[in-house]
């Protein structure tokens, strides 16, 4: 938004007169930096009890951006008469503090004893999944799962898979080989996404009332060869996993895997996923 809207002040400024109000510009910039903003972060900060550095930094923070530039477009489009050009000396103050400040900041956080040598760029499961074709998965380990009291290496994976974390009351758990799983942890299992090139495999329906389906366990259902259910998402709850004893009730949507050039064959005369579709 800052960068829109620094992009916008550009596009209308006139050079000539950047340059004739740069001196104003200056000047305020400075009184900010120097005296107006550090006297500001003093007295709000007061109550915390910060230390200097830290107080040094905040004030230092203080690059003008999108407030000072909206408030200036907003003056300027009243038509109000000003002794001085608003417009461009906000934006001259807006181009030093971001050259001034913007370049003091590193080494002012090395000085400052600001930097942490440990630290990393902190991302997020999500943002791996978004940008690389990396997948994560979740499952959580029920009261008398053959995997409760087994330790991480233990837990053979036969397939190309990794143990990415562990969530255990609500905290996160390294899963180095010798932690023990516990009932009600959830695992988190990362591994190579997978991208369907056919786009035709899945089916997607909802059961509507009355359904042959409705409050029916899986294994019991006389699904057609080379078709299964691969999930199952029901109202306010997460996802569910398909077992053969999972009970699908009225309102499931239901994901399945249905080959291609069987679907016209194995769907002849069950009618279930037309039925599905209306509703």
């Amino acid at each position: 938004m800052q960068i829109a809207l620094f992009f916008v002040l550009g596009l209308l400024s006139d050079f000539s007169k950047f340059i004739e109000t740069l001196p104003i510009a200056l000047a305020i910039m400075l009184f900010m930096t120097i005296l107006a903003r550090p006297l500001s972060v003093e007295g709000l900060m007061l109550p915390f009890k910060l230390k200097r550095n830290q107080l040094n930094m905040i004030s230092l923070a203080g690059i003008r951006g999108a407030a000072a530039i909206a408030f200036a477009i907003m003056a300027v489009n009243s038509g109000a008469t000003f002794a001085v050009d608003v417009y461009h000396i906000v934006f001259g103050i807006c181009v030093l503090s971001s050259l001034v400040q913007g370049s003091l900041m590193p080494p002012a956080a090395r000085k400052w004893d600001m930097l942490d040598p440990n630290d990393t760029v902190l991302q997020t499961f999500n943002y791996y999944q978004d940008k690389a074709e990396i997948g994560f998965l979740q499952t959580r380990l029920h009261e008398g799962s053959s995997l409760v009291g087994t330790q991480v290496k233990d837990f053979n994976l036969t397939f190309d898979f990794i143990v990415a974390k562990i969530e255990r009351e609500g905290k996160t758990i390294v899963p180095r080989g010798q932690v023990v799983l516990e009932t009600n942890d959830t695992i988190v299992l990362g591994g190579e996404k997978h991208f369907d090139h056919s786009g035709h495999d899945l089916i997607e329906f909802t059961i509507p009332a009355g359904h042959e389906w409705a409050n029916r366990v899986v294994k019991d259902l006389s699904l057609p060869t080379n078709t299964l259910i691969v999930m199952v998402q029901r109202s306010g709850q997460d996802v569910i996993v398909p077992l053969g004893d999972t009970q699908l009730m009225e309102n499931d949507k239901v994901i399945m895997l249905q080959v291609e050039e069987q679907k016209a064959e194995n769907t002849k005369g069950k009618g279930f996923l037309k039925r599905g579709k209306e509703n």
